[in-house]
């Protein structure tokens, strides 16, 4: 199996070497840099374009989230985890609306950190149990306060309305192409178009407009 490239984005000396302790013993694992603030962040994503971006929220320079959104802009396939102290909601809706995949706290198991960078390799989003559960109970306040379709509702079509409806349960792409008989491939360019459509960064961004106009 190819190594993740990833780039770790953090400011605490102590974090960046023990970081770096873990990636050198981790085989499934490329770190390509560390970057010590937010600016130095997205030059470095603009060097290496690693598939993975672990970023810290409270930095010098310029804080994760804007370094998430320039990334992002910039380098739509590469992934960024969130990797923080901060479990509080307006965190956590401030990343995935600038286009984080996955968000972990900074007390997360060595193997819960690796499976949330190789989850976001995949295109796949890991969020901490804690994170995931204020994700959930937003999804339902906003399901329950949902208005009527907006115009973007209406520009999708059939087999993109499937596949985002799939994709706001939870569900991989794997597991979308298998229910709807299609290609990994097809159904990554599916959720391509959708995002598109939505003028969002992240799929877990159209799983929550999802979820707010009630499609699951």
């Amino acid at each position: 199996m190819d190594k993740v490239r990833i780039l770790l984005a953090e400011d605490d000396t102590r974090l960046q070497e023990a970081f770096r302790e873990m990636a050198s013993e981790e085989p499934s694992v490329d770190l390509l840099g560390v970057a010590g603030d937010g600016e130095q962040a997205v030059q470095m994503a603009l060097q290496f374009e690693p598939q993975v971006i672990l970023m810290d929220i409270q930095m010098p320079r310029l804080n994760g989230i804007e370094a998430t959104r320039r990334i992002k802009r910039a380098l739509p396939h590469a992934q960024v985890v969130i990797w923080t102290i901060f479990a509080d909601d307006q965190h956590v809706f401030e990343a995935i609306k600038a286009g984080a995949i996955g968000y972990l706290l900074k007390d997360s198991p060595t193997q819960e950190l690796i499976e949330g960078i190789q989850a976001a390799a995949r295109g796949e989003s890991l969020l901490h149990p804690t994170i995931a559960a204020r994700v959930i109970h937003e999804f339902q306040r906003l399901r329950t306060a949902a208005p009527d379709a907006p115009e973007w509702l209406h520009e999708l079509t059939a087999r993109e309305t499937e596949v985002l409806r799939l994709l706001a349960a939870g569900k991989r792409n794997k597991e979308i192409a298998a229910q709807l008989f299609l290609t990994e491939k097809t159904v990554k360019n599916y959720i391509s178009s959708i995002l598109f459509k939505l003028q969002v960064n992240s799929r877990t961004e159209a799983a929550l407009l999802a979820q707010r106009q009630g499609l699951i």
